[in-house]
């Protein structure tokens, strides 16, 4: 009997090898071929060891600033959307749940887990539109990367300049998966949140590293992440922007925060999420392009291509207030003068825009806005209550929104035409290309302080605003992350 048992065992065996074999050969692997080891792909290898190495690698000097810039300015937008109904939401759910305290709720006075304070900061950095944006991904990595970051360096007290090195990871490695996937072309065929699933992975990317854990603990964390992504497009139909807010910054911050713990507190995973029988493409995107993800990594840096917001409203909204702008400087006309108002956009861009009943992302309402005060501040593009004031709805009336399909073919890159017809007959057209903010018409270190310091300065004081800015436009001088805790803080 034991003899006729192993050779039914070897039988077995046999079998199964050649039927892993086999499936090897036509691409397709039986169930439960799974349990055999498979080598780390060439992918998966360079990839694991770029992210184990790069809280030692150097930044060359213009991504440094550049990362920094967009620390600062998601810190702004943290701290600006701190009193909005999509900040107070997550910072409630942070002060109920707490956790212990090693990490800072932004512009509150709570300290809590690392794991809450990510998903809360994640939020408060998306309570609006503040925040920065990556066209090629059609991601958002401030919100997620920045909130992972900054609570595990405070857990683990890193020095700033190990904060910049894993940010900038984050921006490469979560941006970089999601272009793999397809970018737009993702959200669109699966109607999963692009936002979403290239947040996650940024954010457990930079959040490893922050932690110090090797290449095979970064594979186990592209792993964690992997089983982590999530987010469908239904946020499209939210009013309030709270579940907007967590699906692009708060979830996956807490994802990537999670999964760089769970390694770093010894748990195992898969070597290799990104190769062999049910990997990260076959799953999310057959028809990917994986070796894209390594693409000139150390060379092409992602944070330079990512877009900072001069206009706290909505993407598709830049492009028309800088026309608008710039039209104003030219022609210095008032809006009692105008008869109407034309604003061409891309099919797809104008329908997120069009006559939204949240006011920062309503194109005719912010155009309303500039036309009556000759410009957009933070307070005056989340002010509800104008939505209804009657010399705003007059001017309102005046702004025609037209979807135009030559330019949806020059997208990513948003591009507007805006037409003025004044009462006199006079008509004017200003066409934007590059944006302000974007990397082909990036923003000065004035202009991002300028912006930063409107957001700051109402919730945490000008001197402590200035003190902030400061900080972090220095941050490779501070020793220990937690230094900036008094400086986030709200009494």
């Amino acid at each position: 009997m034991r003899i006729e048992a192993e050779h039914s065992s070897n039988l077995t065996r046999r079998s199964l090898l050649r039927t892993v074999i086999g499936g090897m050969a036509t691409g397709v692997m039986p169930r439960g071929a799974w349990a055999l080891s498979q080598p780390v792909s060439p992918l998966m290898t360079t990839l694991s060891n770029y992210m184990a190495d790069a809280r030692i690698r150097a930044l060359p000097a213009e991504v440094a600033e550049k990362v920094k810039y967009h620390v600062l300015d998601t810190l702004a937008a943290m701290i600006s959307g701190a009193d909005l109904p999509a900040g107070k939401a997550a910072t409630d759910f942070a002060r109920y749940y707490g956790g212990k305290p090693v990490a800072t709720v932004v512009a509150s006075d709570i300290v809590c887990g690392s794991i809450e304070a990510a998903l809360t900061n994640g939020t408060l950095a998306h309570s609006d539109e503040t925040d920065d944006s990556h066209a090629p991904s059609q991601s958002h990595p401030g919100c997620a990367v920045v909130p992972a970051a900054l609570a595990l360096a405070e857990q683990f007290e890193a020095e700033g300049m190990q904060l910049l090195r894993a940010v900038a990871l984050g921006y490469d490695v979560g941006t970089r998966i999601m272009m793999a996937f397809g970018g737009a072309n993702f959200q669109t065929e699966t109607h999963r949140s692009t936002h979403a699933v290239a947040g996650v992975f940024g954010a457990s990317a930079a959040a490893a590293s922050v932690a110090n854990l090797n290449a095979q603990q970064m594979r186990w964390t592209l792993d964690y992440a992997a089983q982590q992504a999530s987010g469908i497009a239904a946020w499209q139909s939210g009013t309030d922007h709270i579940e907007k807010a967590f699906v692009f910054g708060g979830m996956p911050a807490r994802s990537g925060v999670t999964a760089a713990l769970l390694v770093q507190s010894g748990w195992t995973g898969v070597d290799d999420i990104v190769a062999g029988p049910d990997n990260l493409f076959v799953t999310f995107a057959p028809h990917a392009e994986p070796s894209s993800v390594v693409e000139e990594l150390g060379h092409r840096y992602e944070v330079v291509r990512t877009n900072i917001k001069k206009w706290t409203v909505g993407s598709p909204i830049q492009a028309p207030l800088d026309a608008m702008e710039t039209l104003f400087e030219k022609h210095h006309f008032q809006s009692e003068q105008v008869q109407k108002v034309t604003v061409r956009l891309a099919t797809e861009q104008a329908a997120i825009v069009n006559n939204r009943d949240i006011p920062d992302i309503c194109l005719q309402h912010i155009v309303a806005i500039m036309m009556q005060d000759h410009t957009v501040s933070f307070r005056a593009a989340h002010d509800k209550f104008r939505m209804q004031d009657p010399a705003i709805l007059s001017l309102r009336r005046k702004v025609d929104l037209m979807p135009d399909e030559t330019l949806d073919r020059l997208l990513p890159q948003r591009v507007a035409v805006v037409e003025i017809l004044l009462t006199d007959g006079s008509h004017f057209v200003e066409r934007v290309d590059a944006v302000r903010g974007t990397a082909q018409n990036p923003m000065t270190q004035n202009e991002v302080v300028a912006k930063c310091r409107e957001l700051i300065a109402p919730v945490l004081g000008e001197a402590n605003g200035t003190k902030l800015i400061n900080k972090v436009l220095a941050i490779e001088t501070v020793k220990n992350l937690r230094e900036l805790r008094p400086l986030l803080c709200r009494a």
